[in-house]
């Protein structure tokens, strides 16, 4: 069995264009694989805190010599950790906030990207000291915008500082493969709007169905 990882980042409950697509992801993937399990974590509605002095000081000391106060500092971080390591596909619904991502998205990335847990520190090994410990991850983004143009080679591509930065982040959480689904013009709401809705939709059954096939074989390789 595989496991999807759901993280929802849009501030709206209702009318959220990057929520219906990871609920449309979560449905086709359950439809072909209805034993595999969802973990929704959703961070739109439940900001984790920004990373603090005491988290800082907390994450940079060794396990065994954390005080009471400092482990209780970052169990919510072990908590998320732990959603992440089990995870095969990390779904990621958000929208594009002034051509960025939500503060509450990258509060989590800030979370789950730790010393020891997912990417280790060795001056050791030169110029490239980081290296991640989690490997073998697919990531998902399901992204929506107010503008468009923002794919490689559009005319906003260079202010497009939501998926790039998502993905140079999860290569410390151990994603190797990434999708990318858009939604864009939003708030022209005109014809452009509507086809990239409907090319977003349609393009979830098929990347579904890739990835599930890939999962499979995978996890038989494994087993």
């Amino acid at each position: 069995m595989a496991t999807v990882l759901r993280i929802d980042a849009s501030a709206r409950v209702t009318r959220s264009l990057s929520r219906s697509l990871t609920t449309s992801f979560t449905e086709h993937w359950l439809k072909i694989r209805p034993n595999d399990t969802v973990i929704t974590r959703d961070v739109g509605l439940n900001p984790p805190p920004a990373i603090s002095e005491a988290w800082i000081a907390a994450a940079f000391t060794l396990p065994e010599q954390r005080t009471p106060q400092q482990q209780e500092v970052l169990n919510l971080s072990d908590q998320l950790i732990d959603e992440l390591e089990s995870a095969d596909v990390i779904v990621i619904g958000t929208p594009m906030y002034n051509y960025g991502m939500p503060a509450a998205l990258k509060a989590w990335i800030d979370q789950v990207i730790r010393i020891g847990r997912t990417f280790s520190f060795d001056l050791a090994r030169g110029e490239q000291p980081i290296e991640p410990i989690l490997t073998g991850k697919i990531l998902v983004i399901l992204a929506a915008s107010g503008e468009g143009g923002f794919d490689p080679g559009g005319a906003h591509a260079a202010m497009n500082h939501l998926d790039p930065a998502i993905i140079t982040a999860s290569n410390l959480f151990g994603a190797s493969e990434h999708h990318v689904i858009r939604i864009e013009y939003q708030e022209f709401g005109d014809d452009r709007h509507q086809q990239s809705l409907q090319s977003a939709h349609a393009a979830i059954p098929d990347l579904v169905q890739q990835l599930t096939l890939y999962t499979t074989v995978w996890n038989d390789a494994c087993a």
